[in-house]
């Protein structure tokens, strides 16, 4: 079962400040992967089936498929839904080793083409 997951935090927390209007929403999309010790900062989201390494930081928003690792967080790549890392060919489309399911990549993001 997949959930979505949203995070409310504060940016600079005190706890003898209260700061429950400076919410900052941080969003996981359905299918995301965090490693072990990965750190998010609040108000950044982390897109569908997207792949965060272990002990990862990540500072801005990573976009749907996207594989991060690093600190700061650094995009090295794609993954595909069943987490397997995409090859892209001349024609800008991937197929996951796993599931066999196609993905082309458009404008820095990422189309599944078959299902």
């Amino acid at each position: 079962m997949s959930i979505n997951f949203r995070q409310l935090h504060v940016i600079n927390p005190r706890s003898a400040v209260n700061r429950r209007n400076e919410y900052t929403r941080t969003y996981v999309g359905t299918g995301a992967t965090i490693g072990a010790n990965a750190t998010i900062i609040c108000g950044n989201n982390i897109g569908r089936y997207a792949f965060v390494g272990a002990g990862s930081v990540v500072t801005k928003d990573i976009p749907d498929y996207g594989l991060v690792i690093g600190n700061p967080a650094r995009q090295i790549g794609w993954m595909s839904e069943y987490g397997q890392k995409l090859q892209f060919d001349k024609n800008n489309v991937a197929v996951c080793n796993e599931s066999g399911h196609q993905y082309k990549l458009m404008n820095f993001s990422i189309i599944k083409i078959n299902k």
